[in-house]
């Protein structure tokens, strides 16, 4: 058993190439209801894995003793639709409580019943059999958590209920797949000096961050991990066809790009983060997961050559200073904050404890 952050257990799953559930759900006290609806390929662009179907979140606190369970998953409408998620009391989440007359709203939008090829077809389609916690020909099944339920035929949500059945705006049913790179550096002086906060004394990271067209909340560049494609390859693309309009370039300026793009994400780097996102789009037979990297510009020169462009779904894009007044999508905040622990960088004025690994 693995030890992470905010002292909860993570499951190891067997054959999942060290595959880890953080428990570090947004908290509830924090979350505010976002409404952000992904126009290109699978309507899902930040994915993070949770609890599997055993523990259950829900009823867990961390180390600081503060209760973690979803939240943005239980707001209404649903994303750009004006369906209203039949209402989950707090204690009615967690699957272990017993409810009756739990009664959900079915919900899949039209643009995932269309068919594309980021989507599954219906559980009842003809020729359809999905192998849930496997790795399903190119599409990945497994959850980040572990084993998830599967029940009529249905995977089920491993935080708890959502208030929602189907899929929402999600692609496939069970875990949706997505990877964000948080790219930091210093903020530094003209003198090229680092800047540290007047109160805590502790140097201040910036980081990329894009305002998305579809809501206009700031976020981590990241997107969805296209079927086959490995982490790295996912977390490298979407870094530069947000922050960097990599898709407009010409071929030549593609080419200059591409060297400047390795040689920042060929350095040390660590996983931040890797689970279930406390997103709007999830219902309880369809969640993101998501595997969060920090690749960190210690100096500051491979950034400098790599000039910022929003580009894809970023209608703005530009370096953002870090500390907790910061408000994201989804559970970016969240791993924003796991950033500056590692780094013993500035987060927040007060003093009180911090979860560490």
């Amino acid at each position: 058993m693995l030890l992470l952050a905010c002292g909860l257990p993570a499951v190891a799953v067997p054959g999942f190439a060290r595959a880890v559930a953080v428990f570090s759900l947004t908290v509830a006290l924090s979350a505010q209801p976002a409404r952000c609806v992904l126009q290109r390929r699978p309507p899902l662009r930040n994915f993070s894995a949770d609890c599997g179907s055993h523990p259950h979140p829900v009823t867990m606190s961390n180390s600081c003793n503060v209760k973690l369970y979803h939240s943005k998953a239980l707001t209404s409408p649903y994303p750009g639709s004006h369906i209203e998620r039949s209402h989950v009391p707090e204690d009615k989440v967690d699957w272990q409580v017993e409810w009756k007359d739990y009664n959900p709203v079915e919900y899949t939008a039209r643009s995932v019943l269309a068919g594309p090829s980021w989507a599954d077809p219906q559980i009842n389609a003809k020729g359809f059999s999905p192998k849930f916690n496997e790795r399903d020909g190119e599409v990945e099944r497994r959850s980040l958590s572990g084993l998830y339920v599967v029940e009529n035929g249905r995977p089920r949500n491993p935080v708890g209920r959502t208030g929602l059945t189907g899929r929402g705006l999600l692609g496939r049913w069970g875990p949706n797949h997505a990877a964000d790179p948080v790219v930091t550096r210093w903020k530094k002086d003209r003198s090229g000096n680092k800047i540290a906060h007047p109160v805590t004394g502790k140097n201040i990271l910036q980081f990329v961050a894009i305002k998305r067209r579809d809501c206009g909340e700031w976020a981590i560049p990241g997107g969805m991990v296209d079927p086959g494609e490995k982490i790295s390859a996912t977390l490298k693309r979407e870094f530069g066809e947000e922050a960097l309009n990599s898709l407009q370039k010409s071929p030549e300026e593609k080419a200059e790009l591409e060297k400047q793009l390795q040689k920042l994400f060929s350095q040390e780097h660590f996983v931040v983060y890797r689970g279930y996102v406390d997103d709007p789009r999830n219902t309880d037979n369809a969640w993101m997961e998501t595997e969060a990297v920090n690749y960190h510009d210690e100096t500051g020169e491979t950034m400098d050559n790599l000039p910022l462009e929003a580009g894809d779904d970023a209608g703005v894009v530009k370096w953002i200073d870090i500390s907790e007044k910061l408000k994201l999508y989804a559970n970016h905040s969240y791993f924003i904050k796991l950033v500056t622990e590692k780094r013993g960088a500035h987060w927040s004025e007060d003093h009180g404890p911090e979860c560490h690994e």
